[in-house]
Protein backbone atom coordinates (compact mmCIF):
# COMPACT_ATOMS: atom_id res chain seq x y z
CA UNK A 1 0.00 0.00 0.00
CA UNK A 2 1.28 3.45 -0.95
CA UNK A 3 0.07 6.36 1.15
CA UNK A 4 -1.97 8.72 -1.10
CA UNK A 5 0.20 11.61 -2.28
CA UNK A 6 3.47 9.92 -1.30
CA UNK A 7 4.35 8.32 -4.65
CA UNK A 8 7.71 9.31 -6.12
CA UNK A 9 8.99 7.64 -9.28
CA UNK A 10 12.64 6.64 -9.61
CA UNK A 11 14.84 9.10 -11.46
CA UNK A 12 16.42 6.20 -13.34
CA UNK A 13 15.33 2.61 -13.95
CA UNK A 14 16.91 -0.09 -11.79
CA UNK A 15 17.39 -3.41 -13.55
CA UNK A 16 17.36 -6.75 -11.73
CA UNK A 17 21.04 -7.24 -12.54
CA UNK A 18 23.76 -4.67 -11.85
CA UNK A 19 27.01 -5.44 -13.71
CA UNK A 20 25.81 -9.02 -14.06
CA UNK A 21 25.03 -9.47 -10.36
CA UNK A 22 21.50 -9.55 -8.83
CA UNK A 23 20.58 -6.36 -7.02
CA UNK A 24 18.62 -8.50 -4.51
CA UNK A 25 20.81 -10.76 -2.40
CA UNK A 26 18.09 -13.46 -2.28
CA UNK A 27 18.33 -13.89 -6.05
CA UNK A 28 21.97 -15.09 -5.94
CA UNK A 29 23.70 -18.11 -4.47
CA UNK A 30 26.49 -17.94 -1.90
CA UNK A 31 29.02 -17.04 -4.60
CA UNK A 32 26.86 -14.29 -6.08
CA UNK A 33 25.81 -16.22 -9.18
CA UNK A 34 22.20 -15.43 -10.25
CA UNK A 35 19.68 -18.12 -9.37
CA UNK A 36 17.03 -19.44 -11.74
CA UNK A 37 13.54 -20.60 -10.88
CA UNK A 38 12.13 -20.71 -7.37
CA UNK A 39 12.10 -17.33 -5.63
CA UNK A 40 13.27 -15.58 -8.82
CA UNK A 41 9.82 -16.21 -10.32
CA UNK A 42 7.91 -14.91 -7.28
CA UNK A 43 5.95 -11.74 -7.96
CA UNK A 44 6.24 -10.67 -4.30
CA UNK A 45 9.43 -11.24 -2.33
CA UNK A 46 10.59 -10.32 1.16
CA UNK A 47 13.57 -7.99 1.03
CA UNK A 48 16.10 -7.05 3.72
CA UNK A 49 16.47 -3.36 4.47
CA UNK A 50 19.98 -3.32 3.01
CA UNK A 51 18.67 -4.47 -0.39
CA UNK A 52 15.82 -1.97 -0.25
CA UNK A 53 18.24 0.86 0.54
CA UNK A 54 20.53 -0.16 -2.32
CA UNK A 55 17.67 -0.21 -4.85
CA UNK A 56 16.36 3.18 -3.72
CA UNK A 57 19.85 4.69 -3.88
CA UNK A 58 20.29 3.35 -7.43
CA UNK A 59 16.92 4.74 -8.56
CA UNK A 60 17.00 7.97 -6.55
CA UNK A 61 20.64 8.94 -5.89
CA UNK A 62 21.30 10.64 -2.58
CA UNK A 63 23.07 13.51 -4.37
CA UNK A 64 20.22 14.10 -6.87
CA UNK A 65 19.96 17.76 -5.83
CA UNK A 66 23.66 18.31 -6.53
CA UNK A 67 23.37 16.45 -9.85
CA UNK A 68 20.56 18.77 -10.95
CA UNK A 69 22.22 21.93 -9.60
CA UNK A 70 25.41 21.28 -11.57
CA UNK A 71 23.75 19.74 -14.64
CA UNK A 72 24.21 22.76 -16.89
CA UNK A 73 27.27 24.34 -15.27
CA UNK A 74 30.46 22.24 -15.55
CA UNK A 75 32.44 24.92 -13.74
CA UNK A 76 30.14 24.69 -10.73
CA UNK A 77 30.43 20.91 -10.84
CA UNK A 78 34.23 21.14 -10.58
CA UNK A 79 33.96 23.52 -7.64
CA UNK A 80 31.54 21.19 -5.84
CA UNK A 81 33.54 18.02 -6.47
CA UNK A 82 35.34 18.32 -3.17
CA UNK A 83 32.22 18.87 -1.10
CA UNK A 84 31.48 16.07 1.35
CA UNK A 85 28.04 14.53 0.85
CA UNK A 86 25.87 14.55 3.97
CA UNK A 87 24.39 11.06 4.26
CA UNK A 88 20.71 11.14 5.18
CA UNK A 89 18.63 8.11 6.13
CA UNK A 90 16.50 7.06 3.15
CA UNK A 91 13.15 7.83 4.80
CA UNK A 92 14.30 11.31 5.86
CA UNK A 93 15.70 12.04 2.40
CA UNK A 94 12.68 10.88 0.43
CA UNK A 95 10.23 12.80 2.58
CA UNK A 96 12.21 16.04 2.38
CA UNK A 97 10.30 18.50 0.17
CA UNK A 98 13.35 19.97 -1.56
CA UNK A 99 14.60 16.55 -2.64
CA UNK A 100 11.14 15.49 -3.88
CA UNK A 101 10.74 18.76 -5.82
CA UNK A 102 14.04 18.16 -7.64
CA UNK A 103 13.10 14.56 -8.48
CA UNK A 104 9.63 15.61 -9.66
CA UNK A 105 11.01 18.46 -11.77
CA UNK A 106 13.55 16.24 -13.53
CA UNK A 107 10.92 13.62 -14.38
CA UNK A 108 8.25 16.04 -15.63
CA UNK A 109 10.55 18.24 -17.71
CA UNK A 110 12.22 15.26 -19.36
CA UNK A 111 8.81 13.69 -20.08
CA UNK A 112 7.97 16.74 -22.23
CA UNK A 113 11.45 16.97 -23.75
CA UNK A 114 11.93 20.28 -21.91
CA UNK A 115 9.10 21.90 -23.92
CA UNK A 116 6.20 23.83 -22.46
CA UNK A 117 3.12 21.64 -22.80
CA UNK A 118 0.88 24.62 -23.62
CA UNK A 119 3.11 26.84 -25.77
CA UNK A 120 5.21 24.07 -27.32
CA UNK A 121 8.35 26.20 -26.88
CA UNK A 122 11.69 24.86 -25.71
CA UNK A 123 13.62 27.79 -24.28
CA UNK A 124 17.10 27.82 -22.72
CA UNK A 125 18.94 30.57 -20.91
CA UNK A 126 22.44 31.72 -21.82
CA UNK A 127 24.02 28.85 -19.88
CA UNK A 128 21.91 26.22 -21.62
CA UNK A 129 19.58 25.63 -18.65
CA UNK A 130 15.97 24.90 -19.76
CA UNK A 131 13.52 27.60 -18.72
CA UNK A 132 10.55 25.22 -18.56
CA UNK A 133 9.19 24.45 -15.08
CA UNK A 134 7.40 21.46 -13.59
CA UNK A 135 3.90 22.33 -12.37
CA UNK A 136 1.86 20.14 -10.05
CA UNK A 137 -1.67 19.74 -11.44
CA UNK A 138 -3.06 18.96 -8.00
CA UNK A 139 -0.86 20.76 -5.45
CA UNK A 140 1.00 18.74 -2.83
CA UNK A 141 -0.73 20.70 -0.07
CA UNK A 142 -4.05 19.51 -1.53
CA UNK A 143 -3.01 15.84 -1.44
CA UNK A 144 -1.40 15.88 -4.87
CA UNK A 145 1.40 13.40 -5.53
CA UNK A 146 4.86 13.80 -7.02
CA UNK A 147 4.02 11.38 -9.82
CA UNK A 148 4.89 12.54 -13.34
CA UNK A 149 1.16 12.01 -14.10
CA UNK A 150 0.39 14.84 -11.71
CA UNK A 151 2.65 17.22 -13.58
CA UNK A 152 2.82 19.49 -16.62
CA UNK A 153 5.95 21.11 -18.05
CA UNK A 154 5.10 24.81 -18.38
CA UNK A 155 6.87 28.10 -19.04
CA UNK A 156 7.05 30.49 -16.09
CA UNK A 157 4.10 32.61 -17.29
CA UNK A 158 1.86 29.64 -18.08
CA UNK A 159 2.80 28.00 -14.79
CA UNK A 160 1.63 31.18 -13.05
CA UNK A 161 -1.60 31.16 -15.09
CA UNK A 162 -2.25 27.47 -14.43
CA UNK A 163 -1.82 27.83 -10.67
CA UNK A 164 -4.27 30.75 -10.66
CA UNK A 165 -6.92 28.99 -12.71
CA UNK A 166 -6.58 31.13 -15.84
CA UNK A 167 -5.89 28.05 -17.96
CA UNK A 168 -6.66 24.36 -17.54
CA UNK A 169 -7.15 21.20 -19.63
CA UNK A 170 -10.55 19.93 -20.79
CA UNK A 171 -12.12 16.53 -20.16
CA UNK A 172 -10.60 15.19 -23.38
CA UNK A 173 -7.18 15.64 -21.67
CA UNK A 174 -5.80 17.71 -24.55
CA UNK A 175 -7.88 20.85 -25.21
CA UNK A 176 -6.58 23.93 -23.42
CA UNK A 177 -9.25 25.82 -21.49
CA UNK A 178 -8.92 29.59 -21.04
CA UNK A 179 -10.72 31.88 -18.60
CA UNK A 180 -11.41 34.55 -21.23
CA UNK A 181 -12.81 37.08 -18.75
CA UNK A 182 -9.32 37.35 -17.26
CA UNK A 183 -6.99 36.63 -20.19
CA UNK A 184 -6.93 39.03 -23.20
CA UNK A 185 -7.30 37.41 -26.61
CA UNK A 186 -3.95 38.72 -27.85
CA UNK A 187 -2.23 37.11 -24.86
CA UNK A 188 -3.86 33.78 -25.70
CA UNK A 189 -2.63 34.04 -29.27
CA UNK A 190 0.94 34.75 -28.17
CA UNK A 191 1.24 32.13 -25.43
CA UNK A 192 -0.60 29.00 -26.53
CA UNK A 193 0.07 26.42 -29.22
CA UNK A 194 -1.82 26.82 -32.51
CA UNK A 195 -4.89 24.63 -32.34
CA UNK A 196 -5.15 24.92 -28.57
CA UNK A 197 -4.01 21.38 -27.71
CA UNK A 198 -1.49 20.44 -25.03
CA UNK A 199 1.74 18.78 -26.06
CA UNK A 200 1.72 15.05 -25.37
CA UNK A 201 4.70 13.30 -23.74
CA UNK A 202 6.46 10.77 -25.96
CA UNK A 203 5.71 8.07 -23.38
CA UNK A 204 1.91 7.66 -23.04
CA UNK A 205 2.44 6.42 -19.46
CA UNK A 206 3.53 9.98 -18.60
CA UNK A 207 0.26 11.58 -19.73
CA UNK A 208 -1.50 13.63 -17.03
CA UNK A 209 -4.00 11.49 -15.15
CA UNK A 210 -7.62 12.44 -16.02
CA UNK A 211 -8.54 12.59 -12.32
CA UNK A 212 -5.81 15.14 -11.62
CA UNK A 213 -7.00 17.30 -14.53
CA UNK A 214 -10.60 16.97 -13.36
CA UNK A 215 -9.58 18.12 -9.87
CA UNK A 216 -7.88 21.19 -11.34
CA UNK A 217 -10.92 22.09 -13.47
CA UNK A 218 -13.31 21.73 -10.54
CA UNK A 219 -11.20 23.33 -7.81
CA UNK A 220 -8.88 25.86 -9.47
CA UNK A 221 -9.99 26.83 -12.98
CA UNK A 222 -11.82 30.16 -12.95
CA UNK A 223 -11.99 30.21 -9.14
CA UNK A 224 -8.77 31.87 -7.96
CA UNK A 225 -8.76 35.63 -7.52
CA UNK A 226 -5.71 37.38 -8.99
CA UNK A 227 -4.27 39.62 -6.30
CA UNK A 228 -0.66 39.98 -7.43
CA UNK A 229 -1.25 41.27 -10.97
CA UNK A 230 -0.93 39.43 -14.25
CA UNK A 231 2.49 39.25 -15.95
CA UNK A 232 1.07 41.10 -18.98
CA UNK A 233 0.01 44.04 -16.79
CA UNK A 234 -3.70 43.30 -16.53
CA UNK A 235 -5.43 42.87 -13.18
CA UNK A 236 -8.71 41.08 -12.64
CA UNK A 237 -11.61 43.44 -13.37
CA UNK A 238 -14.96 42.78 -11.62
CA UNK A 239 -18.09 42.75 -13.73
CA UNK A 240 -16.45 41.48 -16.92
CA UNK A 241 -17.01 37.76 -16.45
CA UNK A 242 -17.78 36.00 -19.72
CA UNK A 243 -17.12 32.48 -18.42
CA UNK A 244 -14.37 30.00 -19.13
CA UNK A 245 -14.21 28.51 -22.60
CA UNK A 246 -12.13 26.29 -24.81
CA UNK A 247 -9.54 27.97 -26.99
Amino acid sequence: MITPGSYLAFDRAVSRLQNGWPVESALADATGVPLSGGIVQSAVRRMPESDFARIVNLGLPENLEQIEATRYDPALQQIDDGAELFHRPILERLTRRKYRDVAFSRQVREAYDFRCAMSGLRLHNGGGRPEVQAAHIRPVERNGSDSVRNGLALSGTLHWMFDRGLVSVAEDCETILVSHNKVPGDVVGRLLRPGGKVLRPANPHHMPHPENLRWHRENVFGQVAISDGAPWGMNETPGQFRGPACL
